[in-house]
């Protein structure tokens, strides 16, 4: 190169599945038929209705140019009346929801909107790198607060009272959560609502979850009096709906907030195409048997990652929500890194390694349901015999 890359560029690497999905791809075109159980990219369908949209709209000639920042009015009032049938939260369509090109488009866009150099967030100590990547691209440190495995996950409410957090302006949170598969519960969300008024810290909740293998009403941190004050909420159409490559999401919370979010939007994309957003619409249509169908997909194949995870000597919870397991090696593993990568190239199957989501995860794998009966028991197969090393 003839120029050096940006400061910023040393303070993050490439996205971990970017690296590992290379060395799968390698094993694959050398005829190696390697079973990914690690990355949660749904194999299912959208429904019918919402690919037929999508063919309709994709066919007008008139819907192929650029579309509003904010997209179409009737978008945002079909996000609206979601939110209302789902979680019983009341949205202004015209100014309390803000499309997005994704959920990792809005971790991105909040922390520049809100975050300068030198200010501080607080992460969940085990959660989606990208919390912590984008801090530190944008000059933020990045404080991890602990979980408590004991209490599902929830934040450690000590640690959060003694903390100073006159510097933190932004808090991560995730519930149902990811990779753990914690459940959300009201009084939970209350008490982040108090924190971050007591804190004068906006709580970010990122909900792409609530729909997948839930037992109990979906909950939205939006559902608390006065969280508009101090939350901000995204969710996501990529797993409930499982439209993971249309990049669909959005983010809601109070006019004050998304105006600002919108100045850093509108200088980094152009809207989203037409045809997808009206796809969109359709999904949120979806009814409650289409997704009762997915759900109970994902709960025989649960079934079959625990024998999974049963012959490679793990220890798991069975409450788990959301299209993953979470689960302990066995002690004889020390090295997550060199387990993942003994499965991977000995028996051709690829799963993710706890310790991307943070050092809590050092001894810890997570696999997605996102692969067929078929091919579990394939992964089944291969383990049936295995005489797992030490590493």
């Amino acid at each position: 190169m003839i120029i050096q890359t940006a400061k910023r560029l040393g303070q993050v690497q490439e996205y971990y599945f970017s690296v590992k999905l290379q060395e799968v791809r390698k094993l694959q075109e050398s005829g190696k038929d390697v079973i990914n159980l690690g990355v949660g990219s749904p194999d299912l369908f959208p429904s019918d209705e919402t690919v037929q949209a999508l063919i309709h709209s994709a066919s007008q000639k008139g819907n192929h140019g650029y579309q509003p920042y904010k997209g179409i009015a009737p978008f945002r009032k079909a996000i609206s009346s979601w939110y209302s049938q789902t979680y019983g939260v009341t949205l202004n369509p015209d100014t309390e929801v803000l499309p997005l090109i994704g959920s990792k488009e809005g971790i991105t866009h909040i922390s520049l909107a809100f975050l300068d150099e030198g200010d501080e967030v607080l992460i969940p100590e085990l959660g989606y790198p990208t919390y912590k990547s984008v801090s530190d691209m944008v000059g933020a440190k990045a404080i991890p607060y602990p979980l408590v495995e004991a209490n599902n996950y929830e934040p450690d409410w000590d640690f959060l009272e003694k903390g100073d957090w006159r510097k933190v302006k932004l808090m991560w949170v995730n519930y149902p959560h990811m990779p753990t598969g914690a459940p959300a519960n009201q009084q939970l969300f209350e008490k982040l609502v108090a924190f971050g008024k007591s804190k004068k810290v906006l709580i970010c909740h990122d909900n792409p979850y609530s729909l997948v293998l839930n037992e109990e009403k979906p909950l939205s941190l939006l559902s608390v009096e006065g969280s508009k004050e101090v939350c901000l909420e995204m969710n996501s159409m990529s797993k409930s709906f499982n439209m993971a490559g249309w990049r669909i999401g959005w983010v809601s919370g109070a006019r004050e907030y998304l105006d600002a979010i919108i100045k850093i939007k509108t200088n980094i994309d152009s809207g989203m195409f037409l045809p997808i957003q009206e796809a969109a619409i359709a999904a949120l249509q979806n009814s409650a048997q289409w997704h009762a169908e997915r759900n109970a997909i994902y709960r025989n194949r649960k079934q079959l990652v625990y024998q999974i995870l049963n012959l490679l000597n793990c220890t798991y919870r069975t409450d788990q929500q959301g299209m993953f397991v979470w689960a302990k090696v066995p002690s004889q593993i020390q090295s997550v890194e060199k387990f993942v990568d003994y499965l991977l190239n000995e028996h051709y199957v690829f799963i993710t390694p706890g310790f991307i989501f943070g050092e809590k995860g050092n001894r810890f794998i997570r696999l997605s349901l996102c692969t067929t009966e078929e091919r579990l028991q394939q992964v089944i197969d291969r383990l049936k015999n295995i005489h797992i090393p030490s590493l």
